[in-house]
């Protein structure tokens, strides 16, 4: 049996299209992946802002190996997750839809595949002091962003 699926002969990921920068966003999707040396969670963010890329998404992993909790921390506690929740280390799937918050992004190549890196996060009330010394650029776009965003 034949199927006709349009656009399979297209390159699947352009590495162009990736967006790096800092964007204020909010969980679109979230689900857990369990593998025995690396569980992550998968995360579809959609961004809000800036408003050129609104409506555009950004999906990355948040590994969960011990080594990797503080991240998964730092990125619930920012997207204002249910503290409750968080002091009884649960992490409700659906309890992540809709929060809000910034991520910034960079791609990294590894052995000839490009990744997106999801290099840190901060609340929604600090969007506006961030985002006024920089914002997202495409993987085109060259410069570097002095911004820092913190964990505490």
């Amino acid at each position: 049996m034949k199927r006709q699926i349009p656009g399979l002969h297209r390159e699947t990921k352009n590495p162009d299209d990736f967006l790096e920068g800092l964007f204020l966003v909010r969980v679109d999707q979230a689900h857990y992946n369990w593998h025995r040396e690396k569980p992550f969670f998968s995360i579809r963010f959609g961004v809000l802002e800036p408003k050129q890329h609104f409506s555009r998404s950004i999906t990355g992993r948040i590994y969960c190996t011990p080594k990797a909790l503080w991240r998964l921390n730092w990125f619930l506690r920012d997207f204002t997750y249910d503290a409750d929740l968080l002091g009884r280390d649960e992490v409700d799937e659906k309890a992540l839809l809709g929060l809000r918050g910034v991520i910034r992004t960079s791609r990294r190549t590894l052995a000839g595949r490009s990744f997106l890196n999801l290099d840190g996060f901060a609340p929604t009330a600090e969007w506006e002091e961030l985002s006024s010394g920089g914002g997202a650029k495409t993987s085109r776009e060259e410069g570097s962003d002095d911004l820092q965003l913190h964990a505490d």
